[in-house]
């Protein structure tokens, strides 16, 4: 079965820097589109970053845009988020998924069956 174990979160204070990561087993990772989603308190649960299958190609929110690197590693199949000049409002719990449609490369959590449980990001002022 599909598991995704992200970690790397923790405490930062504003203009500090992360890095994410996300273990993927039971499914071909490879050949698989990866997303990075965030959820803050309170607020619905949105996306981040996404990736191709390859590497290729990548995509990110307007929020993160030119702070955050999404990249991958295919051959141990690790996914990861560099995040750079953390704000206070990128506070949340971190997830990295798995489209069920592995070709379909979007950052809709609706197209997303596979989540891992989470890392917790928590930036200061």
């Amino acid at each position: 079965q599909v598991q995704l174990v992200e970690s790397g979160g923790g405490s930062v204070h504003a203009g500090g820097s992360l890095r994410l990561s996300c273990a993927a087993s039971g499914y071909t990772y490879s050949s698989s589109c990866m997303g990075w989603f965030r959820q803050a308190p309170g607020k619905e649960r949105e996306g981040v970053a996404r990736i191709s299958a390859g590497g290729g190609s990548t995509y990110y929110a307007d929020s993160v845009e030119g702070r955050f690197t999404i990249s991958r590693n295919n051959n141990n199949h690790t996914l990861s988020l560099q995040m750079n000049s953390l704000k206070p409002e990128d506070t949340g719990l971190y997830y990295c998924a798995a489209p069920l449609r592995p070709w379909y490369c979007s950052l809709e959590h609706d197209e997303y069956n596979y989540w891992g449980q989470g890392t917790q990001v928590t930036v200061s002022s």
